[in-house]
């Protein structure tokens, strides 16, 4: 995999976002952005502040009642206008994040520049057409922003996590202050770009790119912000939700996951194991809904295990690298405990594939237990476990059993058949027979996956809180 030429790629600023233009940030520290690929440094980009943080909170409440007063479809035109800013800088936001997050070029283009360009869309539309006041008995009840927005975002979808949370939260009247992933501040700052060309007012969309321990914590614990949403691992995103309830302010937490492809007996064997291992081969495994867990029946066990070794080592030369030196380490030290727990690999392994870039094989581990620690922690790799039952209460206790409940699939001769199965899982999506990935539909988990949801009217209405007035 090459990276693109570097005509395509976003020019960094040495500058933060904060009410509607580019100003240096309180100190001359940066941080580096390194080419996952080629572990080469291709920017630098500031390290935000505690300082910079406040300012950029500032701002947001200076310009948070003008656009709270906007018509919504006036603040429908406005996201209109990002959707076609993404659109029409699709190849250099593609091209960005193959840069930085080592993204293959086809899927960068086809999943991160093109699925963010839906989601505004979705909310330009919800912004003019969702009820903002109705009309209960005697009552009028009015959906009101919830005032300004502290997002903290991942690396591993940069721009369509940003945008999950900053459109439903512009579409809601409310200002925002975005704090992006250290490791792909870069597609943030081409968002900030697009979101100042589409003639948002001065403070209502602010960039604080930083440290998360620095910028990020700032940002949670500003008693300037209202809502917290923050999308990365249960660790820290515990820790978040402490501090918001310290101060009872509003949280939304996407979280981890370990999702079960539960593959019944009368499903398509073949599809369900060449589906399931693509999804979890997908992005380098750096997916939380990812189906990292492969449950299947004890009469097919073993046919589905070759199938997956199979289809796995079809990726050896497709797949990209993981964002970070650290994330490789962190997921190869996860097969070498699979490989001592007992689990048997029949694909890929813990050792590097190619002398240069942060890759990984794409592996897959047989007799898996329900126990192991692969089976049971979210990795974020591309790796898959292979776990087998007895019947659909042993596939229902298994599914169930981890702390997370983000997402899931089901596999089955009829969608009734899948469907009745997936009713009782303890998750909050789950993919029937293959069903397509739906941006309209909200996105969030069950325990430890998180609180609230994202994407379409679930997905803005966390950013609005409601009033009646009684006649």
């Amino acid at each position: 995999m090459t990276t693109p030429p570097d005509a395509l790629v976003a020019a960094p600023h040495d500058a933060l976002y904060i009410a509607g233009e580019w100003r240096p940030a309180a100190t001359g520290d940066t941080i580096p952005v390194v080419d996952p690929a080629t572990e080469e440094v291709i920017a630098h980009v500031p390290a935000g502040t505690a300082a910079d943080v406040d300012a950029a909170v500032r701002a947001a409440r200076a310009a948070l009642p003008g656009w709270a007063a906007t018509p919504p479809e006036d603040r429908a035109a406005r996201i209109a206008a990002i959707r076609d800013g993404l659109t029409a800088r699709a190849d250099e936001i593609a091209a960005t994040v193959t840069a930085e997050l080592g993204a293959p070029p086809k899927i960068a283009a086809a999943v991160h520049a093109a699925l963010p360009a839906r989601v505004a869309a979705s909310y330009a539309d919800l912004a003019a057409t969702y009820p903002f006041v109705e009309k209960v008995g005697n009552s009028t009840v009015y959906a009101e922003p919830v005032g300004v927005v502290g997002a903290i975002t991942p690396w591993n979808y940069p721009l369509h996590q940003i945008v999950a949370k900053a459109a439903p939260a512009l579409a809601a009247g409310c200002a925002i202050v975005l704090k992006p992933a250290e490791d792909t501040p870069l597609t943030a700052q081409l968002f900030a770009e697009v979101v100042h060309d589409a003639g948002l007012p001065p403070g209502v969309f602010n960039l604080v790119t930083g440290l998360g321990p620095v910028a990020g914590q700032a940002l949670a614990e500003h008693d300037g912000v209202d809502l917290v949403s923050f999308t990365g691992s249960t660790a820290v995103g515990r820790r978040i939700g402490a501090v918001a309830g310290a101060a009872v302010k509003r949280v939304a937490l996407e979280l981890g996951g370990k999702s079960a492809s539960v593959i019944l007996p009368g499903a398509d064997l073949a599809r369900a194991v060449n589906v399931g291992v693509a999804n979890v081969m997908s992005n380098s495994g750096q997916t939380c809904s990812a189906w990292t867990r492969m449950l299947v029946h004890t009469d097919q066990y073993d046919e589905a295990v070759a199938l997956a070794a199979t289809a796995a080592a079809k990726y050896g030369e497709r797949i990209g690298p993981v964002v970070s030196a650290a994330q490789r380490d962190r997921v190869r030290g996860y097969i070498e405990r699979g490989v001592a727990e007992g689990a048997r690999l029949v694909a890929g392994g813990p050792d590097a594939p190619r002398e240069r870039g942060y890759y990984v094989r794409p592996t897959v581990f047989a007799d898996v237990t329900p126990d192991m620690t692969i089976a049971q922690e979210e990795i974020f790799g591309p790796v898959l476990s292979i776990l087998r039952y007895e019947d659909e209460s042993d596939a229902e206790a298994i599914a169930n059993g981890t702390e997370y409940g983000l997402a899931g699939a089901v596999w089955a001769g009829s969608d009734e058949e899948a469907a009745a199965f997936a009713r009782r899982l303890h998750t909050g999506q789950v993919d029937i027979n293959g069903g397509a990935f739906n941006p309209l539909a909200p996105f969030g988990g069950y325990k430890r996956s998180g609180v609230g949801r994202e994407l379409g009217t679930h997905g803005l209405t966390e950013y609005l809180q409601t009033k009646s007035l009684q006649f």
